[in-house]
């Protein structure tokens, strides 16, 4: 029995828990992983005041994120592969989400399918969108979201050019994945992982597979997958987007003020500072660096929330205090997927919750929503 008292704690079963090549993919960065650190280690930047003497026995970390209330400010974001760390991995963390009351986004490439999820689920979800070459199959995608009753669009636009992972070359991570001695050796260390996956259908891109014309197996998914993603990608495109989507939409991968004013321009819902968890160009700033300056530029006009690095309620709040209008987990919640499934989701949003709510309380705040710069020293 483990006992699990934080983020970290369920990353060190995870890592126990799912084989190597796929914990690697999402727990890495691209070439010296300098950005990856950075997005965790400059949370600790920022320093909160501790004020006494003060009621707090009466207090919310509830707010809102695109009108809706939550009971904190925080959406699931989207993770590839999130199947592969779990058996119908995408399907378990949207049932906890829906139970928490926070939103879901499901990723293109995710081993379950938007109408997997949707079957599964009583309420709507975020979808997740990489614009990609084949504009007839993002046509259909489109659809196949507003069909699944998808509320919100949140498309990725940091990704024209995959980012270089030395982690995912040396463990073979491919489609379909290598299997060396040494990664066969590593998937039979995981028993749980196996009997899982022999149990579940679902082992390729669900959005993929039997949706394009000519992809019907791992060879032909292989290479259909590495020539999609689309170098050509202006805003134009997202302009064109924008207008065919009639819901909420969101536009994930801003890290430069000039972008997040074009994102304003263009009529974004919301905008979320990130350098895609460091998996993309490395050597960039941090995303919490990147934030104020990105907030001031927009003035209020849209939604600005952050990715990248948060792992405690804390960074949570920091995020909050700063400006920030919502927060996207990624590795944090992926951790307790790995490491107990749906119930390893729903104790990291609980562990999250509470570290908020008590890091509120000894700042001397009651409501999450009144929080700003003022509970943090100055830098």
């Amino acid at each position: 029995m483990h006992l699990v008292t934080c983020v970290e704690d369920q990353r060190k079963i995870a890592v126990k828990r799912v084989p190597r090549m796929f914990y690697e993919y999402a727990d890495g960065g691209s070439w010296s992983e300098s950005t990856y650190q950075a997005n965790e280690r400059d949370w600790q930047l920022f320093k909160f005041r501790q004020r006494v003497g003060v009621d707090v026995s009466s207090r919310s970390t509830s707010m809102q994120m695109l009108g809706v209330n939550q009971p904190m400010p925080v959406a699931l974001g989207p993770v590839g592969l999130m199947g592969m760390h779990r058996a119908n991995g995408e399907i378990l963390a949207a049932q906890s989400a829906e139970e928490f009351g926070v939103p879901f986004t499901l990723s293109t490439m995710s081993i379950c399918s938007i109408e997997d999820v949707a079957k599964h689920t009583k309420n709507s979800f975020w979808f997740q969108l990489y614009m990609m070459r084949d504009k007839d199959f993002i046509k259909r995608l489109i659809v196949r979201a507003k069909e699944a009753n998808c509320s919100a669009l949140m498309v990725t636009v940091d990704l024209p050019i995959l980012g270089d992972r030395f982690k995912d070359r040396k463990n073979g991570l491919s489609t379909p994945p290598k299997l060396s001695p040494k990664n066969i050796i590593n998937l039979f260390s995981k028993p749980q992982w196996c009997a899982e996956m022999l149990l579940t259908r679902r082992r390729f891109f669900g959005n993929v597979v039997g949706h394009v014309k000519g992809v019907e197996d791992m060879s032909s998914l292989s290479d259909w997958v590495s020539s999609q993603f689309d170098p050509s990608l202006s805003w134009q495109d997202l302009e064109s987007l924008r207008k065919i989507w009639d819901r909420k939409f969101i536009i994930k991968g801003i890290m430069d003020p000039e972008d997040a004013k074009l994102a304003v321009k263009l009529g974004a819902d919301a905008i979320v500072v990130s350098n895609h968890g460091g998996r993309q160009l490395d050597g960039t700033i941090s995303t919490i660096s990147a934030l104020p300056a990105i907030l001031e530029s927009v003035s209020g006009e849209v939604e600005v929330w952050i990715d990248g690095g948060i792992r405690t309620g804390q960074d949570i709040l920091k995020a909050i205090a700063l400006g920030a209008n919502g927060t996207l987990l990624g590795r944090a919640y992926l951790y307790g997927l790995g490491a107990n499934g749906k119930a390893g989701v729903t104790q990291t949003l609980e562990m999250l919750q509470c570290e908020l709510d008590t890091t509120l309380a000894l700042c001397g705040g009651s409501f999450l929503k009144n929080v700003n710069s003022s509970i943090l020293y100055n830098n």
